[in-house]
């Protein structure tokens, strides 16, 4: 009876986001354990069957820098964004689309889904030019220094064609984080970005992300001060007084920025929970923070 309970439960959100796309960013947990992935992928594949259109756009840092280890070389960063010389994007590649985007196509594919991977270079479908270099300033000295982070990427424009495409014959498209600019090189983008500004562009009813902690906290200690729901004109004051900080900065800056270019709803979920994008999507409740309007 509890089985059936929970597909009452979840009929009228099959029904109210039928034929909905939805984007899912891989990270955290369900990137770096082979099971969380697998649970993910064919959690992606029921979101398919049951009448969605999921898109994925998946991370891969960590797997990056213990490959560039393997190699020889170490990573460096400033200010959480990766520099990338030419060696270091031959390995980003390597890991991203050689490794990442194919195991996650193949645990889509496993579970009856018809999963597909591509890159923001195939059919130009992210566009982007090389960042700025960065300005750093020692907090000892104050002195002020200018960093040139290489072949890290800022997004110009997305081309959905391709993703349409994609969804219109029944695909999964699994999307690596490199974009490509005018003269043809590689870039490398945060993949948190990137699932923003797809999911923009296709429309897409909701931004998943799936990343290692259970949303905003109003304690960082406390995972019981979840804060459920948020409104984009809530979310200037939750910066300024520190609930949101750090690393969720640029998370919470990629769901403003999703919502304001018509996604519904942005979510920060905890990919560590299982079936977490399930709970989130087809229960009253869910289980991280939900920002809209």
């Amino acid at each position: 009876m509890e089985t059936v309970n929970i597909l009452i439960e979840a009929l009228p959100y099959i029904k109210k986001f039928h034929q909905k796309k939805v984007m899912i960013k891989y990270g955290g947990h369900a990137m770096i354990d082979s099971e969380a992935m697998n649970s993910t992928a064919r959690d992606t594949v029921l979101l398919k069957y049951v009448g969605m259109e999921p898109i994925v756009v998946h991370g891969g840092g960590p797997e990056i820098s213990r490959s560039m280890h393997k190699l020889g070389k170490k990573p460096k960063f400033i200010g959480g964004l990766r520099i990338t010389d030419k060696e270091t994007m031959e390995i980003v590649k390597m890991v991203l689309v050689g490794k990442i985007n194919t195991d996650i196509v193949s645990n889509v594919c496993l579970h009856g889904g018809k999963g597909i991977g591509i890159s923001g270079k195939d059919n130009h479908l992210i566009k982007a030019h090389k960042k700025a270099p960065e300005v750093i300033v020692d907090n000892s000295t104050g002195d002020e220094r200018t960093i040139d982070l290489g072949l890290v990427g800022e997004i110009e424009n997305v081309n959905p064609e391709i993703i349409d495409m994609l969804t219109e014959n029944d695909y999964i498209p699994i999307v690596s984080p490199i974009g490509v600019d005018k003269n043809g090189n590689t870039l490398n983008l945060n993949a948190d970005t990137v699932a923003g500004d797809i999911a923009g562009k296709v429309n897409a009813e909701k931004l998943i992300i799936l990343t290692d902690v259970p949303g905003i906290l109003e304690d960082p200690n406390d995972p019981e001060t979840l804060i459920k729901k948020v409104g984009i004109d809530e979310i200037s004051d939750l910066i300024d007084n520190g609930t949101v900080s750090d690393g969720m900065i640029p998370k919470i800056e990629t769901c403003l920025h999703a919502i304001e270019n018509g996604v519904k709803s942005a979510h920060i979920i905890d990919g560590r929970i299982k079936h977490s994008a399930l709970l989130e999507i087809f229960t009253k409740d869910g289980i991280g923070t939900m920002i809209s309007r």
